[in-house]
């Protein structure tokens, strides 16, 4: 029970003390941008649905902008803005006796920035409504020693920054104590009293930088990075439940300026990554549970949208079945009413991909296959009548099929007695390669069809890159894909224990 707690303790922390990006803004390739990207990457949104609205984005300014940091060496200074999941060079300026100046009539984009002072440091800005302000701080020490004059907004940023590096040098070694005794103990009791001390100590420090200041861009930006309570009174399994589908309540969807801050993607991928299982099946739900609070703030939704099904995109992860993410998103969001900046033909080209992938996800119940054996016979998938089907699909010239086809074989040779069988598609060839390949590889031992036009394996199994396998139970549903030839036991022994508690 504890172990989830302090996890999600942990997780406080990370999101609410460090909502900076992770990124290295002084990396090569920020360096290397030009005003240009962050022209491009403000008007990623000049489409807009005929009933919706993007505003521009929300400017400060004029710009007026002095950084004073003692012992910096003369050089170039980059200011380096976000949006969404991209930084790029919002200005430049030379670096004059430690003096860095930053001017712009028009003023800046809202957000956070980084300004950079050399190859591994940095000072964090935040550029709100009024941009005139003056910074004075000492190198290797920027934020201890940050003085702040004109920016209501940058005053309470470094406040903050100060009071939770303090916080963390008491709040982390104590969460770390607790973790060695026991629930329960009076160690445990006394610790954990102070504990929520400490927290009680950083909500009343929050709620002084708040009160008033609800205007700011500070104020949303550290609002949004703000972790939800952990229920008490509650099994494990529902506190993370309730943590995963409130920890998106303190984000305002509605102030479109946290998308150039780093505090939306850093949710995201922490969202994703860490807070929901990984399988198809939760990373959907908790996808759509997101998605859908955003239908209303297009920028949002198409930032969203976009990036889930990016990292869902068939080969581009790990998971068993990315291409139900996949699916699942192109169907439900990127359709002609919603994905406001595709035109027409793109999104029939997504539905269309959608479509074929759709055929074969985990859960569905596998298609027949229809094709032709060596000698000419037409063979077919579902006339097979063992337990277990191994839909096994390649290509001749292929090095990790050289590889699992004999795997494969090796595998059959023990399996067929247990109750399986292996059906072998063999996928953009010649029937002379194809045959040689059977024979070379020994897998004349279990059914192998080719169909030169692909017309009978056309939207059935999906295949983007060889070999695929896919596996299905005794009902026919596909209950395994992607995986190797190793992995084909597990996936049967889980199925046949789920059977087995029917």
């Amino acid at each position: 029970m504890m172990k989830t707690i302090y996890i999600l303790s942990l997780l406080f922390l990370l999101s609410c003390g460090n909502e900076k990006a992770k990124a290295d803004p002084a990396n090569e390739s920020t360096a290397n941008a030009s005003t240009s990207d962050a022209q491009q990457a403000d008007n990623s949104n000049d489409l807009a649905p005929t009933n919706t609205v993007i505003k521009d984005p929300i400017k400060g300014g004029p710009a007026d902008i002095e950084i004073n940091v003692e012992g910096l060496a003369n050089g170039t200074s980059l200011l380096i803005g976000f949006y969404a999941e991209s930084h790029f060079r919002a200005d430049s300026s030379t670096i004059t006796n430690g003096k860095i100046s930053f001017k712009n009539k028009e003023g800046y984009n809202q957000g956070i920035y980084y300004v950079s002072i050399s190859n591994n440091e940095y000072i964090q800005i935040i550029l709100g409504k009024d941009q005139e302000f003056e910074m004075d701080t000492k190198l290797g020490s920027i934020v201890q020693d940050m003085q702040v004059k004109g920016s209501r907004e940058n005053e309470l940023f470094y406040k903050n920054l100060k009071f939770e590096s303090a916080f963390d040098k008491k709040y982390k070694p104590l969460v770390a104590k607790i973790k060695t005794f026991t629930e329960g103990t009076d160690s445990y009791k006394s610790a954990n009293e102070e504990k929520l001390k400490f927290e009680e100590e950083r909500k009343a420090h929050l709620k002084e930088l708040f009160d008033g200041n609800e205007d700011l861009l500070f104020v949303s930006f550290k609002q949004a990075g703000q972790n939800p309570t952990i229920r008490e009174g509650v099994s494990d399994a529902e506190k993370v439940y309730f943590y995963r589908t409130e920890f998106w309540d303190n984000v305002d969807f509605a102030d479109t300026r946290l998308l150039r801050t780093p505090v939306v993607i850093n949710k995201l991928k922490r969202y994703i990554n860490e807070l929901t299982p990984q399988n198809h099946d939760s990373i959907f739900r908790a996808t759509k549970h997101l998605v859908d609070q955003t239908l209303e703030h297009p920028e949002y939704y198409k930032f969203i949208t976009n990036w889930i099904a990016l990292q869902y995109e068939p080969t581009k992860c790990s998971l068993m079945d990315p291409e139900y993410v996949y699916v699942n998103m192109v169907k439900n969001y990127f359709t002609k009413e919603r994905a406001f900046w595709s035109d027409s033909m793109q999104i029939y080209a997504l539905q269309n991909r959608a479509m074929e992938m759709s055929q074969s996800i985990l859960g569905v119940k596998g298609p027949n296959v229809i094709s032709t054996d060596p000698d000419g016979n037409k063979k077919a998938l579902m006339d097979m009548t063992a337990d277990y089907l191994v839909v096994y699909m390649y290509n001749p010239t292929c090095e990790h099929c050289m590889i699992q086809s004999p795997l494969l074989v090796e595998w059959y040779k023990e399996w067929k007695e247990k109750g399986a069988d292996v059906y072998a598609i063999a996928v953009d060839t010649n029937k002379e390669e194809w045959t040689d390949y059977v024979k070379s590889k020994g897998m004349d031992i279990f059914t192998n069809v080719f169909d030169p036009s692909n017309r009978s394996i056309y939207a059935k199994y999906y295949v983007d890159i060889t070999p695929e396998i896919y596996v299905l139970n005794k009902d026919r549903i596909i209950i395994g894909k992607n995986l190797k030839v190793n992995q084909i036991e597990t996936i049967i022994n889980q199925d046949k224990e789920r059977q087995g508690k029917k």
